[in-house]
């Protein structure tokens, strides 16, 4: 142990002995402690707000989706074929989770009172159903079949108030092509991601239905959906996916391409990615808050440790040995409200996971509880850096020692 490190050892046991240090130590102590839980409480929030809107939207569009080019140009539902061959492709790719094809036809539901227009997607057994079942507000999943019509119909809560329907009611659905079909859908259940204009766009069935609607052939579909194992590696897996589909033909002719979903929705992606210029600003605020009361603290510390300080350079001490001694000082100040700072930070992030006590307005937010995410790496992350800028911007301020001489530091005795 060196001998600054055991000088503020003992100053650091002793601190309850000087009346006159309490006060700045407690001060310095709290502030670095709110500083890193609005770090901690920040981060978390906005972790966990972008990746809960982020799953939200992948829910109702996968990472990747396979397509016709052509239905990128125009609202009408374009049919294409995926093959078994290149189903069996893209299911063998490592950075591939699940693939799965949908058909999409567009109709309207109407009850004695009301009218809607509404996306109906058909969709089979292999169809990822995770994000739907957390979903699920009332009700249960429809035995989705893709290969039987059972005209079960899963539909959102805006759905439901819009046309005053709940589970088990059966709802009329026309569908204009040529001229109008007429089927009759059961409500099976009701699911709400408060994801307004998603929730008032898609309602799910089997498959069959919107193929038979549209006219396709058996072996025709809407597209394929593409699930990654990693999000992060989505630009990877996308990459590949370009290389084996785009610009390549269907066996009727149709030219397929490929969409990431933030290409599909990048006004979505590009404000949650505005999300973190909020979150670097409160860091720096909240870092320049600890920083600044450790500054004062440790002044108001070196002044009532005048005597102290000409004492030891009385006995040989040189300035830096003093300085040395008082940055570790601080350190343990630091560490002591870095631990305050993490018990509140992760106890109140822990409680609105348990409890969701914070409550938002899914209008405006998408979400009716504010979503927090714990990410051990990034608060580690968050104590070292706090630890370090702390003590880099009390380097400075401990120069102050070397102006004071033995002999002067006596008058303050």
């Amino acid at each position: 142990m060196t001998f600054p490190l055991f000088i503020a050892k003992r100053i650091f046991g002793q601190e309850g002995e000087h009346d006159v240090s309490i006060p700045a130590i407690r001060i310095a102590t709290i502030g670095v402690a709110i500083g890193l839980a609005v770090m901690i409480i920040t981060v978390s929030v906005i972790l966990g707000f972008k990746h809960t809107i982020r799953d939200k939207v992948v829910g109702f569009g996968s990472h990747i989706r396979i397509e016709s080019f052509m239905a990128q140009q125009t609202a009408s539902p374009v049919p294409v074929c995926i093959s078994d061959t290149l189903f069996r492709k893209l299911k063998s790719m490592p950075e591939i989770r699940h693939v799965e094809r949908y058909t999409l036809t567009q109709g309207i539901l109407k009850t004695d009172a009301d009218f809607l227009g509404v996306a109906f997607k058909g969709v089979g057994p292999d169809y990822d159903l995770h994000f739907l079942q957390q979903n699920l507000k009332t009700g249960k999943m429809p035995a989705f079949s893709a290969e039987k019509s059972s005209y079960q119909l899963l539909i959102s809560s805006t759905m439901a108030d819009k046309l005053n329907l709940k589970v088990n009611d059966r709802v009329f659905a026309y569908f204009i092509t040529d001229n109008v079909r007429v089927r009759k859908f059961t409500i099976t259940g009701i699911y709400e991601t408060n994801m307004a204009q998603f929730d008032q766009l898609f309602c799910f069935t089997d498959y069959p239905i919107p193929l038979k609607l549209n006219g396709w052939e058996k072996d025709q579909c809407s597209g394929a959906e593409l699930l990654v194992r990693d999000f992060d590696q989505m630009d990877v897996a996308a990459k590949k996916v370009q290389q084996l589909v785009n610009r390549d033909s269907d066996r009727y002719g149709e030219t397929l391409t490929s969409q990431t979903i933030q290409d599909s929705y990048p006004q979505i992606f590009t404000w949650l990615d505005l999300l973190d210029i909020n979150v670097w600003i409160i860091l720096a605020l909240m870092v320049c808050v600890a920083g600044f009361t450790m500054i004062s603290g440790l002044l108001i510390i070196i002044l009532e440790r005048t005597q102290m300080i000409g004492l030891l350079k009385a006995l040989g001490a040189r300035n830096s040995t003093v300085r040395h001694t008082f940055l570790w000082f601080a350190a343990f100040i630091i560490s002591q409200g870095m631990l305050l700072g993490d018990i509140i930070g992760i106890g109140l992030v822990l409680l609105q996971q348990h409890t969701g006590f914070i409550s938002l307005d899914p209008a405006s937010y998408y979400v009716d509880t504010a979503p927090m995410e714990l990410n051990i790496p990034i608060i580690l992350a968050l104590n070292i850096g706090t630890l370090l800028i702390c003590v880099f911007v009390l380097i400075a301020p401990s120069f102050l020692v070397s102006h004071i001489s033995p002999a002067k530091s006596m008058h303050y005795e």
